[in-house]
This record gives structure tokens, sequence and C-alpha cells, in this order.
């Protein structure tokens, strides 16, 4: 059993389909706070405070794994968009373009700590207009990092990927799996 310090659904989903038993328990860490604006410093200090968060509130009963996505593209931080003309301009600087999606998760036992920070690159065809419209519609973008739903929206127009599907979704399945078998 883990803990997931985590509201992400699709988080959850990741650790379903491979078949780790999770409690999802999420905490209120103001990332916004954060003075980073490198990527990588943003999601490690992101993640290192969502776990710090959770230890502060219910210790470390059952072991703990927290996580955090950043999205980057020509250089610019994409966060989570706030609005649909936020998320709107955050798509229009991907379509086409080359996105790097890099996820920090953090594994807390009470004998053991593993942190892994894996990137995804994406190269994305043109998003046509009036898919983008209707992705905006649906608020599918809500509470992604850089309103990128690889899994949905973006699928079709991905031309090249380098990494694993599941780090653009939020944990990095393919790495967390061999150690919680020999953790």
């Amino acid at each position: 059993m883990v803990i997931l310090a985590s509201q992400s659904p699709t988080r959850a989903a990741l650790l379903t389909k491979a078949g780790i038993a999770f409690r999802q328990c999420g905490v209120d860490f103001d990332e916004e706070a954060l003075p980073y604006t490198s990527p990588r410093q943003f999601a490690y200090y992101a993640t290192k405070g969502k776990c710090e968060r959770f230890l502060e509130l219910y210790g470390l009963k059952t072991p703990v794994l927290a996580a955090d996505t950043v999205v980057t593209c020509k250089g610019k931080l994409l966060q989570k968009a706030p609005t649909p003309e936020a998320a709107r301009a955050m798509l229009a600087l991907q379509s086409g373009s080359e996105v790097a999606i890099m996820t920090c998760m953090m594994y807390r036992t009470s004998r053991l700590a593993y942190t892994d920070f894996s990137v995804t690159r994406y190269h994305f065809a043109p998003f046509g207009e009036e898919a983008v419209e209707a992705y905006l519609a649906s608020d599918a973008w809500q509470g992604k990092a850089g309103a990128v739903m690889v899994e949905g929206f973006c699928k079709p127009y991905i031309r090249d990927v380098v990494g694993f599907e599941s780090t653009a979704m939020g944990l990095c399945i393919e790495k967390l799996l061999p150690f919680l078998e020999h953790a």
C-alpha cells in the first residue's frame, strides 16, 4: 500500500493500471510561491514541498509517493493554465513544436527514500484550430501542466516521442515499478 500525495486522477489511473495498491491523499502546497524558473528546479522543489507537507500533516505510517510535472517549450516553463485563454496561448506555443515534459517523483518509507527525475520529449504536428477549441470547451486541459494531455487531445498530433508516456502523464511507472519490487 502506498499513499499518493496528489489529487491527480491521471496519476491514480497510472497506479491502478500498474496494479499498485494505493490510497489518494492530496495536500495543499502553494506551488505558485516557489521562486524557481528553471523547470528542473521547479519540479524538484514542488515535489519536495508536497512530500514534506504530507509528512508534516500525517507522518510516515505508510509509504508515500509525491510528484510534480512541468512542461517546457521554446525555453518557457508552462505550468497549469488558470484560464482557457492561458491554455490557448500554451497550446499555440506547443503547436508544431518540440515539448519536454518533466516529472519528478519522490517515494518515502520509514527506511528508504527514492527520488527520480524523468523527461519525455514530444514533437507535435500543428494542432487543428477546431480541435483546440473543442479541447478547451471540454475543460480536460484543467489541472494539466502546460494544458498538455498526451493521452488525449495531443495524441493524434504526436510526430515523435523520446521517453515514457507515463512520465508525461505524471509518474514514471517504468522506473517506479522495479524500485517498488526491490524496496
